[in-house]
């Protein structure tokens, strides 16, 4: 059986396990319609997932600057693997009776493009697959032969004056930039057009052959109506505008700078919002190298997961809410500062979830904390069987600790506790070390409002539902119950 399937399983049979028992009143109706179509991808679709290119569309009007800005951002981003795709590669082979009319052919209208040949083309690229991209000659007007190899790359730029039209090429981009080259905007009118319309007739008398007259026959024909009619109006779909193209230096680097960030986030981030990954330094993989080995001793084990533990409580202390707090300094200066969020509590887990408590009081003086204990039986059920938390903890924001994310059972039985407790969704915020994929679309698609904060995402989970490559039972090797002669290769899930 396919690891998703078992995992989508595993989630319905603990709500049917749940539902009567342990807890008056403690029933789960509601979220078994909620997850009721959920179902977490397998091992081998996650990995594929860490192999998503983040795909830039580049739009404008002809002779804009498109190309310009995607050399610009190829040029700074040369340590990175970057393909440009143009839309132009993609244009209809005309007939006999186009080529005989080819001055009245309007290649600006977008069913001059095989857009499902381009929708192919970056379906494959996106999947990590090579592609071969048409080889379009503007004087024959027909694709000519060797087309064009592209490689997958960590960054796919799509450049075209109506990539924004089709809302399906849209929905595979990232971002989407428009290329402006009006200064002002109330000049755009007249000024974008001179500027279009020069660069227009350099490009194309010099690149393709064409006589200035001829260029200038089919601008008023259909290069300026097609602009007004079909890409002016897509600007609207831009999440950045760049006036001035390939001059605005200051524009570009900051889309740059976005860029790189962007790539040093995990694909999961880019799908969940709510999701928050500590940002990896050397030293922060260097202490997971040491508790994932299974040769670490248990005094350095707990040393070095008590310093990723106190690192995660950190980061998700930094979402909680905060008011605004001037203070006199001892100079006698005022600081404006912020006032820390009073009405929190912890709720750990039972039993690897206690081994973040301290972490947790360090950080947060005198901070009350609850437990939860949740039983498993075998891989596909599991029960809540104890709870003891603050009388006041739908007041409250709550800090959710268990160390590993596997499969997401726990968590959404925790979750839903709290949620029967009056808690809102929202003020939940669930800490953890190491995150499952699985776990992660299961208890994110499940509770949208709730934060997870962990500080490395996994491979995922093998076919016994252990996380993959793990840091083996984090309980039994913190608290020091693990056997010492069984080796510990795999972390269940929690």
């Amino acid at each position: 059986m396919e690891v998703s399937a078992m995992a989508s399983k595993s989630v319905m049979d603990l709500m049917e396990a749940s539902s009567g028992v342990h807890f008056s009143g403690f029933h789960m109706d509601a979220l078994k319609q909620r997850i009721k179509d959920i179902e977490a991808p397998t091992t081998s679709a996650t990995e594929n997932m860490h192999k998503q290119p983040f795909v830039i569309g580049v739009a404008g009007g002809a002779a804009s600057g498109k190309t310009t800005v995607c050399d610009m951002i190829i040029q700074q981003l040369h340590d990175q693997r970057v393909v440009l795709v143009n839309q132009d590669s993609f244009y209809h082979d005309l007939n006999e009776e186009e080529l005989r009319r080819v001055h009245e052919y309007n290649f600006d209208h977008p069913d001059a493009f095989d857009t499902e040949q381009l929708l192919c083309v970056m379906e494959k690229l996106k999947h990590g697959q090579a592609v071969d991209i048409p080889n379009y000659d503007f004087k024959s007007y027909k694709n000519l032969f060797p087309a064009r190899r592209i490689n997958p790359s960590d960054v796919i730029l799509l450049e075209g004056i109506l990539i924004f039209h089709d809302p399906r090429v849209r929905e595979s981009m990232n971002m989407k930039i428009f290329v402006d080259t009006a200064i002002r905007s109330f000049m755009r009118n007249a000024q974008d057009a001179d500027v279009r319309l020069a660069r227009r007739i350099r490009r194309d008398t010099s690149e393709k052959g064409r006589d200035i007259g001829a260029v200038l026959d089919q601008y008023s024909k259909f290069v300026k109506p097609a602009f007004d009619d079909f890409i002016l109006p897509t600007k609207k779909y831009a999440d950045i505008i760049i006036p001035r193209g390939g001059d605005n230096h200051v524009a570009i680097d900051l889309i740059v700078q976005h860029i790189r960030t962007k790539l040093g986030q995990h694909d999961l981030c880019k799908i969940y919002p709510n999701l928050y990954v500590i940002q990896s330094t050397f030293q922060i993989r260097g202490m997971h190298t040491l508790i994932r080995d299974s040769q670490t001793t248990k005094h350095d084990f707990v040393f070095y997961a008590d310093r990723l533990i106190r690192l995660v409580v950190e980061h998700g202390l930094g979402h909680l809410p905060f008011t605004e707090k001037q203070v006199m300094t001892p100079t006698g200066s005022v600081y404006t500062g912020v006032d820390f969020c009073k009405r929190l509590c912890g709720v750990s887990v039972i039993r690897s979830g206690e081994s973040m408590e301290n972490a947790l009081r360090a950080c947060c003086k005198g901070i009350k904390i609850g437990k939860i204990l949740i039983h498993r039986e075998g891989d596909n059920g599991q029960h809540l069987i104890y709870e003891k938390l603050p009388m006041d903890i739908s007041e409250r924001h709550v800090l959710l600790l268990d160390p590993i994310l596997g499969t997401g059972n726990s968590a959404v039985q925790a979750i839903s506790l709290l949620l029967k407790k009056g808690v809102p969704e929202s003020n939940i915020i669930f800490l953890n070390l190491i995150s499952a994929p699985q776990g992660v679309h299961v208890v994110c698609k499940c509770f949208p409002r709730i934060k997870i904060v962990t500080s490395e995402i996994e491979i995922g989970l093998n076919k016994d539902f252990r996380v993959i490559p793990g840091m083996g039972e984090f309980g039994d090797r913190y608290f020091g119950t693990d056997d010492d002669d069984q080796q510990v290769v795999a972390a269940p899930c929690q």
